[in-house]
């Protein structure tokens, strides 16, 4: 395990050696990377943006070693951006989730350090495709073609993570109204201290989210020792 949360050199792997067959298997396993990437750390846009980068250079890295052709390579980087999206989808719960901790407890939605965590799950499906814009300009020549296939196709039908976002959003203005109707409210003094913690909180929320699936997870599929058998 590396510091990046994941063991990237058996995700390299398990690209190199899957075929088309297997593509749910990797949609699983960068999901799995993903989320784990996230929970070494505090839950921010930084932090998506660094997994979101290094679950896409592992994938990036096993395509080029596959030696599959074009539309087979198309078809796996479509599996792993399906997995990256699935996993900023747990975050966008688990930071739904901490927030309503706040909102129930009476913090109102228009206080400056709410509206910048709402901002932030706002920003999560621009922060995924940017993220992927940039670790794909650093892929090999001969995967530009597939990844610039896979992201528009994407971009053109939306992302898992843009819906939860903006049904995350409407969800907790509505918690906030339910409380406002409650009397429920807090001092700005005590939201401030709530709120420097939210992060690792949100953090925390995403670890319990993953932990069914780690254990529902497929193993890596066994290595092959001859490529050329495998593609027989």
């Amino acid at each position: 395990m590396s510091k990046i949360g994941f063991d990237h050199e058996a995700l390299v792997e398990q690209f190199a050696q899957a075929s088309t067959r297997q593509g749910e298997a990797l949609r699983q396993a960068v999901q799995q990377a993903t989320l784990k990437a996230l929970q070494g750390r505090e839950l921010t846009l930084k932090s998506v943006r660094d997994a979101v980068k290094a679950t896409t250079k592992a994938a990036s890295a096993g395509a080029a070693k596959s030696g599959l052709p074009t539309p087979d390579v198309e078809a796996l980087l479509m599996k792993a951006v399906e997995g990256m999206d699935a996993a900023l989808v747990k975050a966008v719960e688990a930071n739904r989730r901490a927030l309503e901790q706040f909102v129930d407890q009476g913090a109102q939605l228009q206080e400056t350090q709410m509206k910048k965590a709402l901002a932030d799950i706002e920003k999560m499906e621009d922060t995924l495709y940017g993220s992927l814009d940039k670790a794909v300009a650093d892929a090999a020549n001969n995967l530009q073609g597939p990844w610039a296939m896979v992201l528009e196709g994407m971009k053109a039908k939306g992302s898992a993570t843009g819906s939860s976002a903006t049904a995350a959003l409407e969800q907790l203005t509505e918690r906030s109204r339910e409380a406002a109707r409650q009397g429920r409210a807090q001092a700005q003094r005590t939201v401030e201290a709530w709120m420097d913690h939210y992060t690792a909180l949100a953090r925390g929320v995403l670890i319990g989210l993953s932990e069914g699936l780690d254990a529902s997870a497929p193993p890596p599929p066994a290595k092959s020792s001859s490529k050329r058998a495998r593609q027989a």
